[in-house]
């Protein structure tokens, strides 16, 4: 069963009429062949999908970032890599099922790849915890990074979350701490280390696996320091204003391209990666087969250098002088 949004509404209003034609052919309008009205409703749906889908608003892609449909980390897996071979735990507390990762195989390169992954039901949300790990989580994530560090395999990461889990639980076992360990540590690596938003790219939960050569975006995705809905609540005391919010923050593919935040957007199948996720797979596969050339032609010191001014140069900003400043001057 297909999952609509609330912008879509003009598409599926056509879809129903095309299936109700094709269902009851008696209804079609006289004087013009069945196969003709047929024909012109697909034109139309399809004329119809590409005009909401080229301009959608901030607030819309988020909405696409969170669609039940949408292609999560273990499907990338399946689709993009080959000999993908799970390892689990952290060697210390547990092994978190909202961070997966293990040794798989890239068009012949052995990487390592870690990603967050969510639930399609209830019960597998429950298992994953909704995709928001818990320290443990970014602990086995550290730990297969590190061993992948020491045996020369570069690191591939796919972030798919609202935020790392904020329970009681997760701050006893200090999910701060594991999240600041993860990106020092990251940022030592000397493999090339690719990090692509395919979702949603929360706050801190995001970051802990996020720091890396390169940063990728699905065309849909978003990356982002608070969710919208988070930042309304915060400036408008009201979550319903998470539509203003999400322009406000400017977390779109686009708006992080723009200030240079991403290096790359990862183009998706029109009306998102869920309508046709083997071409958005095929997509993301060229994307990081292109960038894993481009940082192997590097030394680790060069690589190291790069990462280094690459997250230096975010965050410029100037400060206005005051009129008293300018007064005193």
């Amino acid at each position: 069963m297909k999952h609509y949004l609330d912008f879509e509404k003009p598409i599926v209003e056509l879809q129903r009429k095309l299936d109700d034609l094709k269902m009851h052919p008696e209804n079609h309008s006289l004087g013009i062949s069945i196969e003709e009205e047929i024909a012109q409703i697909e034109r139309k749906i399809e004329e119809t999908r590409r005009q909401i889908f080229s301009q959608l608003t901030p607030w819309q892609r988020v909405q696409l970032a969170r669609h039940p449909k949408r292609p999560y980390t273990l499907d990338y897996l399946n689709e993009v890599f080959d000999g993908f071979s799970e390892l689990h735990g952290d060697r210390a507390y547990g092994d978190d099922q909202a961070m997966v990762g293990g040794l798989a195989r890239l068009e012949g390169h052995k990487v390592m790849v870690v990603g967050t992954q969510k639930g399609r039901d209830t019960k597998e949300n429950i298992r994953r915890n909704f995709g928001a790990a818990h320290p443990e989580g970014y602990r086995k994530a550290l730990r297969l990074m590190q061993m992948a560090n020491k045996f020369d395999l570069p690191i591939i990461t796919l972030i798919d979350t609202a935020g790392a889990y904020p329970g009681v639980g997760a701050e006893k076992r200090h999910i701060a701490e594991a999240i600041a360990v993860n990106l020092r540590e990251m940022m030592l690596m000397e493999v090339p280390i690719l990090s692509v938003v395919i979702g949603e790219g929360g706050s801190g939960g995001a970051l802990g696996i996020g720091i890396g050569d390169r940063l990728l975006l699905m065309e849909n995705a978003y990356y982002s320091v608070i969710s919208p809905e988070g930042c309304a609540a915060i400036l408008w005391k009201d979550r319903s204003s998470a539509p203003k919010a999400a322009e406000s923050l400017k977390i779109t593919a686009n708006d992080l391209l723009e200030m240079e935040i991403a290096d790359t957007i990862v183009p998706e199948p029109l009306g998102g990666a869920h309508n046709d996720f083997k071409t958005a797979a095929d997509s993301l596969k060229g994307y990081l087969l292109e960038h894993l050339a481009s940082l192997r032609r590097l030394s680790p010191k060069e690589r190291l250098e790069q990462r280094y001014a690459k997250y230096r140069s975010i965050g410029h900003y100037m400060e206005k002088e005051t009129e008293k400043e300018s007064e005193s001057v």
